[in-house]
Protein backbone atom coordinates (compact mmCIF):
# COMPACT_ATOMS: atom_id res chain seq x y z
CA UNK A 1 0.00 0.00 0.00
CA UNK A 2 1.16 3.51 -0.81
CA UNK A 3 0.58 6.24 1.79
CA UNK A 4 1.23 9.95 1.28
CA UNK A 5 1.67 12.03 4.46
CA UNK A 6 1.25 15.80 4.13
CA UNK A 7 2.79 18.08 6.77
CA UNK A 8 4.57 21.41 7.10
CA UNK A 9 8.07 20.30 8.08
CA UNK A 10 10.19 17.78 9.94
CA UNK A 11 12.55 20.30 11.44
CA UNK A 12 12.02 20.43 15.22
CA UNK A 13 12.47 18.13 18.20
CA UNK A 14 8.72 17.66 18.59
CA UNK A 15 6.26 14.94 19.43
CA UNK A 16 4.51 15.00 16.04
CA UNK A 17 7.80 14.57 14.25
CA UNK A 18 8.86 11.73 16.54
CA UNK A 19 5.57 9.85 16.16
CA UNK A 20 5.58 10.27 12.38
CA UNK A 21 9.07 8.80 12.28
CA UNK A 22 8.05 5.82 14.41
CA UNK A 23 4.90 5.09 12.40
CA UNK A 24 6.39 5.40 8.94
CA UNK A 25 9.42 3.32 9.85
CA UNK A 26 7.16 0.59 11.25
CA UNK A 27 4.85 0.62 8.21
CA UNK A 28 7.85 0.04 5.96
CA UNK A 29 9.72 -2.49 8.07
CA UNK A 30 6.80 -4.69 9.16
CA UNK A 31 4.07 -4.20 6.55
CA UNK A 32 6.11 -3.34 3.46
CA UNK A 33 4.20 -0.12 2.78
CA UNK A 34 5.46 2.46 0.31
CA UNK A 35 5.68 5.72 2.29
CA UNK A 36 5.86 9.26 0.92
CA UNK A 37 6.12 12.44 2.98
CA UNK A 38 5.52 15.83 1.38
CA UNK A 39 6.34 19.05 3.26
CA UNK A 40 5.70 22.72 2.60
CA UNK A 41 8.36 24.44 4.72
CA UNK A 42 11.23 22.00 5.23
CA UNK A 43 13.80 23.85 3.17
CA UNK A 44 17.36 22.90 4.09
CA UNK A 45 16.55 22.14 7.72
CA UNK A 46 17.92 18.78 8.92
CA UNK A 47 15.46 16.10 10.02
CA UNK A 48 16.06 15.56 13.77
CA UNK A 49 14.66 12.01 13.95
CA UNK A 50 16.13 9.42 11.56
CA UNK A 51 13.75 8.05 8.94
CA UNK A 52 14.02 4.74 7.12
CA UNK A 53 16.01 5.13 3.90
CA UNK A 54 12.98 3.90 1.96
CA UNK A 55 10.84 6.89 2.96
CA UNK A 56 10.36 9.21 -0.02
CA UNK A 57 10.57 12.85 1.09
CA UNK A 58 9.78 15.88 -1.05
CA UNK A 59 9.60 19.51 0.00
CA UNK A 60 7.28 21.65 -2.12
CA UNK A 61 9.24 24.78 -1.16
CA UNK A 62 6.09 26.80 -0.45
CA UNK A 63 7.52 28.49 2.65
CA UNK A 64 4.29 29.68 4.29
CA UNK A 65 6.37 31.33 7.03
CA UNK A 66 7.47 34.02 4.57
CA UNK A 67 4.05 35.67 4.81
CA UNK A 68 4.99 36.93 8.29
CA UNK A 69 7.55 39.27 6.79
CA UNK A 70 4.61 41.42 5.68
CA UNK A 71 1.77 43.23 7.42
CA UNK A 72 -1.90 43.95 6.84
CA UNK A 73 -3.33 43.30 3.39
CA UNK A 74 0.12 42.55 2.01
CA UNK A 75 0.41 39.58 4.39
CA UNK A 76 -3.03 38.32 3.33
CA UNK A 77 -2.05 38.67 -0.33
CA UNK A 78 1.16 36.73 0.26
CA UNK A 79 -0.74 34.03 2.15
CA UNK A 80 -3.20 33.58 -0.72
CA UNK A 81 -0.29 33.36 -3.16
CA UNK A 82 1.29 30.65 -1.01
CA UNK A 83 -1.99 28.73 -0.83
CA UNK A 84 -2.28 28.72 -4.61
CA UNK A 85 1.33 27.61 -4.96
CA UNK A 86 0.77 24.80 -2.46
CA UNK A 87 -2.40 23.64 -4.20
CA UNK A 88 -0.76 23.49 -7.64
CA UNK A 89 2.41 21.75 -6.46
CA UNK A 90 0.56 19.30 -4.24
CA UNK A 91 -1.82 18.31 -7.04
CA UNK A 92 1.13 17.63 -9.32
CA UNK A 93 2.85 15.54 -6.64
CA UNK A 94 -0.29 13.53 -5.92
CA UNK A 95 -0.59 12.66 -9.61
CA UNK A 96 3.06 11.55 -9.65
CA UNK A 97 2.80 9.41 -6.50
CA UNK A 98 -0.73 8.00 -7.00
CA UNK A 99 -1.18 7.13 -3.31
CA UNK A 100 -3.88 4.81 -2.01
CA UNK A 101 -4.48 7.13 0.96
CA UNK A 102 -3.51 10.69 1.86
CA UNK A 103 -2.86 11.40 5.54
CA UNK A 104 -3.12 15.03 6.64
CA UNK A 105 -0.94 15.83 9.66
CA UNK A 106 -1.85 19.52 9.99
CA UNK A 107 -5.59 20.22 9.92
CA UNK A 108 -5.16 23.73 8.48
CA UNK A 109 -4.14 22.19 5.13
CA UNK A 110 -7.27 20.04 4.85
CA UNK A 111 -9.15 22.45 2.61
CA UNK A 112 -6.42 22.52 -0.03
CA UNK A 113 -5.86 18.76 0.12
CA UNK A 114 -9.57 18.11 -0.45
CA UNK A 115 -9.54 20.34 -3.52
CA UNK A 116 -6.82 18.35 -5.30
CA UNK A 117 -7.11 14.81 -3.94
CA UNK A 118 -9.33 13.43 -6.69
CA UNK A 119 -10.92 10.15 -5.54
CA UNK A 120 -8.20 9.36 -2.99
CA UNK A 121 -9.44 8.95 0.62
CA UNK A 122 -8.14 11.49 3.12
CA UNK A 123 -7.46 10.66 6.76
CA UNK A 124 -6.74 13.55 9.13
CA UNK A 125 -4.67 13.07 12.28
CA UNK A 126 -5.74 15.27 15.20
CA UNK A 127 -2.47 16.20 16.89
CA UNK A 128 -3.44 19.65 18.12
CA UNK A 129 -6.98 18.88 19.40
CA UNK A 130 -10.20 20.14 17.88
CA UNK A 131 -10.62 22.96 20.41
CA UNK A 132 -6.95 23.84 20.91
CA UNK A 133 -7.55 27.42 19.73
CA UNK A 134 -9.73 28.00 22.81
CA UNK A 135 -6.89 27.29 25.21
CA UNK A 136 -4.36 29.49 23.42
CA UNK A 137 -6.41 32.71 23.39
CA UNK A 138 -6.32 32.71 19.61
CA UNK A 139 -6.74 35.92 17.64
CA UNK A 140 -10.00 36.80 15.93
CA UNK A 141 -8.58 35.77 12.54
CA UNK A 142 -7.40 32.40 13.86
CA UNK A 143 -10.82 31.73 15.34
CA UNK A 144 -12.53 32.80 12.11
CA UNK A 145 -10.23 30.57 10.05
CA UNK A 146 -11.06 27.62 12.26
CA UNK A 147 -14.77 28.40 12.03
CA UNK A 148 -14.58 28.37 8.22
CA UNK A 149 -12.54 25.18 8.31
CA UNK A 150 -15.38 23.29 9.95
CA UNK A 151 -17.32 23.05 6.68
CA UNK A 152 -14.44 21.06 5.20
CA UNK A 153 -14.08 18.81 8.23
CA UNK A 154 -17.34 17.13 7.21
CA UNK A 155 -15.75 16.01 3.94
CA UNK A 156 -12.79 14.16 5.51
CA UNK A 157 -13.12 10.39 5.14
CA UNK A 158 -11.86 9.72 8.66
CA UNK A 159 -10.43 11.69 11.57
CA UNK A 160 -8.08 9.95 13.99
CA UNK A 161 -8.05 11.41 17.51
CA UNK A 162 -5.61 10.49 20.25
CA UNK A 163 -8.15 10.52 23.09
CA UNK A 164 -11.86 9.89 23.47
CA UNK A 165 -12.39 13.44 24.74
CA UNK A 166 -10.97 14.97 21.57
CA UNK A 167 -12.83 12.42 19.43
CA UNK A 168 -16.14 13.55 20.92
CA UNK A 169 -15.37 17.15 19.96
CA UNK A 170 -14.65 16.14 16.35
CA UNK A 171 -17.82 14.01 16.16
CA UNK A 172 -19.93 17.16 16.34
CA UNK A 173 -18.83 17.87 12.75
CA UNK A 174 -17.82 14.48 11.32
CA UNK A 175 -19.24 11.13 12.37
CA UNK A 176 -16.28 9.18 10.97
CA UNK A 177 -13.93 9.53 13.94
CA UNK A 178 -11.86 6.85 15.65
CA UNK A 179 -9.36 6.85 18.51
CA UNK A 180 -5.82 5.54 18.02
CA UNK A 181 -3.29 6.59 20.69
CA UNK A 182 0.20 7.61 19.69
CA UNK A 183 2.89 5.04 19.16
CA UNK A 184 5.46 5.64 21.86
CA UNK A 185 9.11 4.72 21.61
CA UNK A 186 9.52 3.08 24.97
CA UNK A 187 12.63 2.40 27.03
CA UNK A 188 14.91 0.84 24.38
CA UNK A 189 17.26 -1.05 26.70
CA UNK A 190 14.95 -2.13 29.52
CA UNK A 191 17.10 -0.23 32.01
CA UNK A 192 15.22 1.56 34.75
CA UNK A 193 15.88 4.54 36.95
CA UNK A 194 16.87 3.68 40.49
CA UNK A 195 14.90 6.80 41.57
CA UNK A 196 17.74 7.86 43.85
CA UNK A 197 18.80 11.07 42.13
CA UNK A 198 17.53 14.42 43.33
CA UNK A 199 16.43 15.41 39.84
CA UNK A 200 12.91 16.09 38.53
CA UNK A 201 12.65 16.27 34.74
CA UNK A 202 10.49 18.27 32.34
CA UNK A 203 10.60 17.52 28.59
CA UNK A 204 8.77 19.64 26.04
CA UNK A 205 8.77 22.69 23.84
CA UNK A 206 8.85 26.07 25.55
CA UNK A 207 5.55 27.32 24.17
CA UNK A 208 2.31 28.75 25.55
CA UNK A 209 0.70 25.31 25.43
CA UNK A 210 3.33 23.66 27.66
CA UNK A 211 3.09 26.52 30.20
CA UNK A 212 6.52 26.05 31.75
CA UNK A 213 6.03 29.34 33.59
CA UNK A 214 3.47 27.69 35.86
CA UNK A 215 5.97 24.92 36.52
CA UNK A 216 8.50 27.52 37.63
CA UNK A 217 5.96 28.90 40.11
CA UNK A 218 5.24 25.39 41.36
CA UNK A 219 8.93 24.65 41.78
CA UNK A 220 9.40 27.74 43.92
CA UNK A 221 7.13 26.06 46.47
CA UNK A 222 8.99 22.75 46.26
CA UNK A 223 12.34 24.51 46.55
CA UNK A 224 11.40 25.98 49.95
CA UNK A 225 11.29 22.47 51.41
CA UNK A 226 13.84 20.60 49.25
CA UNK A 227 16.64 22.95 48.31
CA UNK A 228 18.94 20.10 47.29
CA UNK A 229 16.59 18.92 44.53
CA UNK A 230 16.84 20.21 40.94
CA UNK A 231 14.37 20.66 38.09
CA UNK A 232 15.94 19.90 34.70
CA UNK A 233 13.96 21.16 31.70
CA UNK A 234 14.86 19.89 28.21
CA UNK A 235 13.51 21.54 25.09
CA UNK A 236 13.48 24.37 22.58
CA UNK A 237 10.85 26.91 21.60
CA UNK A 238 10.02 30.57 21.23
CA UNK A 239 9.65 31.21 24.98
CA UNK A 240 12.90 29.53 26.00
CA UNK A 241 14.89 32.75 26.28
CA UNK A 242 12.16 34.33 28.44
CA UNK A 243 12.21 31.39 30.84
CA UNK A 244 16.02 31.43 30.96
CA UNK A 245 15.91 35.06 32.07
CA UNK A 246 13.32 34.32 34.76
CA UNK A 247 15.31 31.39 36.12
CA UNK A 248 18.56 33.36 36.09
CA UNK A 249 17.07 35.93 38.46
CA UNK A 250 15.70 33.60 41.13
CA UNK A 251 17.18 31.05 43.52
CA UNK A 252 15.38 27.90 42.47
CA UNK A 253 17.72 25.11 41.23
CA UNK A 254 16.14 25.03 37.76
CA UNK A 255 18.32 24.17 34.79
CA UNK A 256 17.00 24.88 31.28
CA UNK A 257 18.79 22.60 28.84
CA UNK A 258 18.80 21.95 25.07
CA UNK A 259 16.60 19.31 23.49
CA UNK A 260 18.47 16.04 23.12
CA UNK A 261 18.24 12.89 21.03
CA UNK A 262 19.44 10.98 24.09
CA UNK A 263 16.41 11.72 26.24
CA UNK A 264 16.11 8.19 27.65
CA UNK A 265 19.47 8.60 29.37
CA UNK A 266 18.09 11.74 30.98
CA UNK A 267 14.99 9.87 32.16
CA UNK A 268 17.24 7.25 33.75
CA UNK A 269 19.10 10.00 35.62
CA UNK A 270 15.85 11.38 37.08
CA UNK A 271 13.38 10.41 39.79
CA UNK A 272 10.09 11.73 38.36
CA UNK A 273 8.68 13.63 35.38
CA UNK A 274 6.41 16.66 35.62
CA UNK A 275 4.07 18.16 32.99
CA UNK A 276 2.30 21.53 33.22
CA UNK A 277 0.45 21.80 29.88
CA UNK A 278 -2.64 23.97 29.41
CA UNK A 279 -3.94 21.28 27.10
CA UNK A 280 -2.33 18.11 25.82
CA UNK A 281 -3.61 16.12 22.84
CA UNK A 282 -1.74 13.09 24.17
CA UNK A 283 1.39 13.70 26.24
CA UNK A 284 4.06 11.58 24.58
CA UNK A 285 6.68 12.16 27.26
CA UNK A 286 4.45 10.65 29.95
CA UNK A 287 4.61 7.00 28.78
CA UNK A 288 8.20 7.53 27.62
CA UNK A 289 9.30 8.45 31.13
CA UNK A 290 7.02 5.85 32.69
CA UNK A 291 8.69 3.12 30.64
CA UNK A 292 11.94 4.06 32.41
CA UNK A 293 10.29 3.58 35.80
CA UNK A 294 9.51 7.23 36.54
CA UNK A 295 6.31 8.23 38.35
CA UNK A 296 4.73 11.28 36.71
CA UNK A 297 2.83 14.33 37.90
CA UNK A 298 0.61 16.34 35.54
CA UNK A 299 -2.38 18.66 35.55
CA UNK A 300 -5.67 17.06 34.55
CA UNK A 301 -5.90 19.25 31.47
CA UNK A 302 -7.85 18.38 28.31
CA UNK A 303 -7.39 15.53 27.41
CA UNK A 304 -4.26 13.40 27.27
CA UNK A 305 -2.94 13.01 30.83
CA UNK A 306 -6.18 11.48 32.14
CA UNK A 307 -5.94 8.71 29.53
CA UNK A 308 -2.38 7.85 30.57
CA UNK A 309 -2.12 8.53 34.32
CA UNK A 310 -3.94 6.34 36.82
CA UNK A 311 -4.07 8.74 39.75
CA UNK A 312 -2.28 7.36 42.79
CA UNK A 313 -1.06 4.30 40.86
CA UNK A 314 1.56 5.31 38.29
CA UNK A 315 1.61 9.00 39.18
CA UNK A 316 -0.54 11.92 40.26
CA UNK A 317 -3.23 13.64 38.19
CA UNK A 318 -3.62 17.11 39.71
CA UNK A 319 -6.72 19.33 39.56
CA UNK A 320 -6.13 21.55 36.55
CA UNK A 321 -4.00 24.66 37.33
CA UNK A 322 -3.90 23.90 41.07
CA UNK A 323 -0.26 24.80 41.69
CA UNK A 324 -0.40 24.15 45.42
CA UNK A 325 -1.75 20.62 44.96
CA UNK A 326 0.88 19.98 42.27
CA UNK A 327 3.66 21.01 44.65
CA UNK A 328 2.24 18.78 47.39
CA UNK A 329 2.32 15.77 45.06
CA UNK A 330 5.89 16.48 44.01
CA UNK A 331 6.94 16.93 47.64
CA UNK A 332 5.25 13.67 48.56
CA UNK A 333 7.23 11.77 45.94
CA UNK A 334 10.46 13.51 46.93
CA UNK A 335 9.97 12.56 50.57
CA UNK A 336 8.91 8.95 50.02
CA UNK A 337 11.26 6.86 47.88
CA UNK A 338 9.22 3.72 48.53
CA UNK A 339 6.21 5.46 47.00
CA UNK A 340 8.34 6.48 44.03
CA UNK A 341 9.44 2.88 43.55
CA UNK A 342 5.89 1.55 43.84
CA UNK A 343 4.49 4.06 41.36
CA UNK A 344 7.49 3.62 39.07
CA UNK A 345 6.86 -0.12 38.89
CA UNK A 346 3.22 0.47 37.95
CA UNK A 347 4.36 3.05 35.40
CA UNK A 348 6.58 0.53 33.61
CA UNK A 349 3.65 -1.86 33.22
CA UNK A 350 1.07 0.71 32.10
CA UNK A 351 3.40 2.25 29.51
CA UNK A 352 3.38 -1.00 27.53
CA UNK A 353 -0.08 -0.09 26.19
CA UNK A 354 1.59 2.25 23.73
CA UNK A 355 4.04 -0.16 22.15
CA UNK A 356 4.14 -0.12 18.36
CA UNK A 357 3.17 -3.79 18.33
CA UNK A 358 -0.12 -2.82 19.98
CA UNK A 359 -0.89 0.43 18.16
CA UNK A 360 0.26 -0.17 14.57
CA UNK A 361 -2.19 -3.02 13.77
CA UNK A 362 -4.95 -0.44 14.39
CA UNK A 363 -3.46 1.78 11.69
CA UNK A 364 -3.10 -1.15 9.32
CA UNK A 365 -6.77 -2.03 9.74
CA UNK A 366 -7.79 1.59 9.19
CA UNK A 367 -5.71 1.97 6.03
CA UNK A 368 -7.06 -1.28 4.62
CA UNK A 369 -10.64 -0.18 5.32
CA UNK A 370 -10.30 3.14 3.49
CA UNK A 371 -8.12 1.96 0.62
CA UNK A 372 -11.02 -0.27 -0.37
CA UNK A 373 -13.41 2.66 -0.85
CA UNK A 374 -11.34 4.37 -3.53
CA UNK A 375 -13.39 4.51 -6.68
Amino acid sequence: MRILYVTDALAVWGGIERVLRDKTNYLIEYYGYDIYIVTTDQGLNPIPYPLNDKVHIKDLDVCFYQQYRFYGWRRLQKYLEKRKMFRIRLEKHIKEVCPDIIVCIRVDTVQMILRVKGNIPVICESHSMFNSYIYENATFWNRMSFYLLRRYIRKINCIVALTEGDANDWRKYNKHVCVIPNVVQLNPENRYSKLKSKIVIFVGRFTLQKDFGTLIDMWKIVHKYHRDWELHAYGEGELKHDYEQIVANIDCNIKILPATSNIFEKYLESSMLVMSSLYEPFGLVLPEAMSCGLPVVAFNCPYGPADIIENGENGFLVDNRNIGEFALCVNRLIEDRELRLKMGGCAITSAQRYRAETIMPLWKSLFEKYSDIRG
